[in-house]
């Protein structure tokens, strides 16, 4: 019967490095898909392959930028929809007045930014299709 190959790394280096060197090893080390530094440190002592990952900048800018626009369009909607329920339960024409002005204000928020969203979506279709 054969044995099993022990797996378990039992034996310790302690490397030290200038912080200049550090930090160029922990840029290549996140720039791959090893999760932990020692790994990534094995995979190159051992000449094993080190997967790397290619992050598009202005995809990303794009994306945080959506993600803002979402949260301020949702936070605008959600106000939108309370007056318009409020509007619904109104039975004097004073109260109604304040409430439709406010409505309004908040529907004109709501128009503006979905414009900034079709102005952001426009602006990166133009990028990338060029």
């Amino acid at each position: 019967m054969m044995e099993k190959k022990d797996a378990n790394r039992t034996r310790f280096v302690g490397v030290r490095f200038t912080p200049e060197e550090y930090k160029k090893m922990g840029e290549r080390w996140k720039a791959t898909r090893c999760r932990k530094l020692s790994d990534f440190i094995r995979r190159q002592v051992f000449n094993k392959p080190v997967t790397t990952v290619y992050r598009n900048q202005s995809l990303d800018d794009f994306m945080y930028e959506i993600i803002r626009l979402r949260g301020e369009l949702n936070a605008v909607g959600n106000n939108f929809n309370q007056k318009v329920k409020k509007l619904h339960t109104l039975k004097e024409i004073p109260e109604f007045r304040y409430w439709n002005l406010s409505a309004q204000h908040e529907q004109k928020l709501l128009m503006d930014k979905v414009e900034e969203l079709a102005k952001h979506f426009r602006k990166f279709s133009e990028k990338w299709l060029q």
